[in-house]
């Protein structure tokens, strides 16, 4: 259900990590992960990946994800 004049919140988790190769995704240590935030549409989600995506550009092993966390609330809406 939304408020009149609002849309629908479509949840977005970005995190990341240091991998252990990037052949895979593996974490090297999962304490270590940087949790983000929770967003509430993709475009704000996208704007926080790509600045951490970019301050930790120097390391190839460190990767940021954003994960679709209003699929995984709800997997028979489309």
């Amino acid at each position: 259900m939304t408020v009149a004049g609002t849309e629908k919140q479509l949840l977005h988790l970005v995190f990341g990590g240091e991998l252990e190769n990037l052949q895979d995704v593996q974490f090297r240590d999962l304490k270590a992960l940087d949790i983000v935030g929770i967003f509430p549409n993709y475009a704000t989600a996208l704007t926080a990946w790509k600045s951490k995506a970019q301050q930790t550009v120097d390391n190839a092993h460190m990767r940021y994800f954003i994960v679709h966390m209003h699929r995984l609330l709800d997997p028979q809406s489309k």
